[in-house]
């Protein structure tokens, strides 16, 4: 027998949802600092020092710090919201030869998971009006393998049997080859050079409808950051009612037809690089042209542009975006930034919010969910995404991430269902001056090799 709560039930979740956040005050669990205000130096100049590593902005229930393989260390805090569920706030990376932490992230977190179904008939905003942050699960120790489960407070738990959950996980996990590199030796040998690689990883499950979601964050050892939601759980019995173009037939015969329909999970990603605010975002696009008389092969060339003004943006093959610290360098001299790197994209094009892969907002404290944003924002503020993109200089960019999975369900997807992922990285751009995990005797090897007299 299923124990998991029909489609129907969706509504009355999205009642109750409006009503613990509009009746309650308490819209976040964990320590008052560690929910600390996201502009902490709206006030600060590009020369700003480093902030301290968050071991003293949140009690120990509340912090994170994770010495990986490779000698990088990861520090963060973490707390819990009403809709918006796990939130990682002062996210700081340190590699080894790094004297203090690098501030990378003020906050990280879920700005949305937008579910339209293919018939037209539905479509849900399961963090703001579907209860997820409700719907936190709890953990045992078989899911969070060599890890340690940390206990959760749901803010406003309409079931007070379920107000603390053992519900979040905080472990490592091998990754596979860091890298590797053949050196000749003199006598003719071959060397081989590698590591494996190591990710601080951090999740919750939360339960909507039928689905599970499993909110993953996962912090590499070289300083890559990715951020990835899983669907799990199972099909809607109630959804075997579409036809062809709208569903696939599941179990026997062409009888029950399971309709297709999106997740469009959205995240809001406020940087803190060097801790500061003040970052740049740039954009780059190369162009292949044909070869030049006389020439062997196409070129191909990249252009920069600053993004000085809110945008909606759009992911093309050899496109890419930075955002850029401008209050700290490498130790090459280049200002530290990170690279977004969307995953597999299946975009939907139903609502003007999930039209763009990338958005590009100034900080507004109000601003916090992509589409039924449940903050006022005043008038015309708007209430999704797409709105809040009307030209202001950004000075204090926020970043918005849409990643869409189209789910045309198959008979694999029965029962359970196993997870699909969707998902982004942010990749470390010169935050280094080289690869952290570089073996202290090639630390000399950065840049041209001296080629002698």
């Amino acid at each position: 027998m299923h124990v998991n709560r029909a489609r129907r039930a969706r509504s009355r979740f999205a009642a109750l949802s409006a009503a613990a956040v509009l009746g309650g005050t308490a819209l976040a669990a964990g320590p008052a600092n560690a929910a600390a205000p996201e502009n902490p130096a709206a006030g600060a100049t590009a020369a700003a020092p480093a902030a301290p590593a968050p071991a003293a902005d949140c009690s120990a229930a509340y912090r994170i710090e994770q010495t990986l393989s490779g000698g990088t260390t990861w520090r963060m805090c973490w707390h819990y919201e009403t809709a918006a569920g796990l939130v990682l706030d002062k996210i700081s990376y340190q590699p080894k030869g790094e004297a203090a932490p690098i501030p990378v992230l003020t906050t990280a977190k879920l700005a949305q998971i937008h579910v339209p179904y293919d018939d037209g008939s539905v479509e849900y905003d399961d963090l703001t009006g579907a209860g997820f942050g409700q719907g936190l699960m709890p953990m045992n120790p078989g899911e969070c393998p060599g890890g340690t489960i940390k206990k959760v407070k749901v803010p406003e738990a309409w079931n007070p049997e379920q107000a603390n959950v053992n519900g979040l996980c905080v472990t490592t996990r091998a990754r596979g080859h860091a890298y590797r590199m053949s050196e000749v030796q003199e006598n003719g040998s071959v060397k081989i050079r590698q590591t494996q690689g190591k990710d601080l990883l951090v999740y919750a499950v939360n339960q909507v409808g039928w689905y599970e979601y499993i909110t993953e964050w996962r912090f590499q050892d070289d300083g890559t950051i990715q951020a990835n939601v899983g669907a799990t759980g199972s099909l809607s019995a109630g959804d075997y009612d579409a036809g062809d173009g709208r569903g696939w037939p599941i179990g026997k015969g062409a009888k029950d037809y399971a309709t297709s329909h999106s997740h469009n999970v959205f995240w809001r990603l406020n940087f803190g690089l060097d801790g500061s605010p003040k970052a740049k975002v740039e954009q780059y696009d190369s162009k292949i042209s044909p070869p030049a008389r006389g020439g062997s092969a196409p070129s191909n060339k990249t252009t920069r542009t600053d993004v000085t003004k809110e945008l909606a943006a759009d992911a093309k093959t050899m496109r890419w975006w930075r955002v850029v610290s401008t209050a700290g360098k490498n130790k090459d001299g280049h200002a530290r930034s990170y690279e977004i790197v969307p995953g597999a994209q299946a975009k939907y094009s139903g609502r003007p919010f999930t039209k763009h892969d990338v958005f590009f907002t100034n900080y507004k404290k109000c601003e916090q969910f992509a589409s039924d944003n449940i903050p006022n924002c005043g008038p015309g503020g708007g209430k999704s995404v797409d709105k809040w993109v009307n030209g202001q200089t950004l000075t204090h960019p926020i970043v918005w991430v849409n990643m869409g999975f189209h789910h045309v369900a198959r008979d694999e997807d029965q029962q359970p269902m196993p997870v699909h992922w969707q998902g982004f990285s942010l990749a470390p751009r010169d935050v280094t001056a080289m690869n952290p995990l570089t073996p202290a005797d090639l630390a000399d090897q950065n840049g041209q090799p001296d080629q002698g007299s």
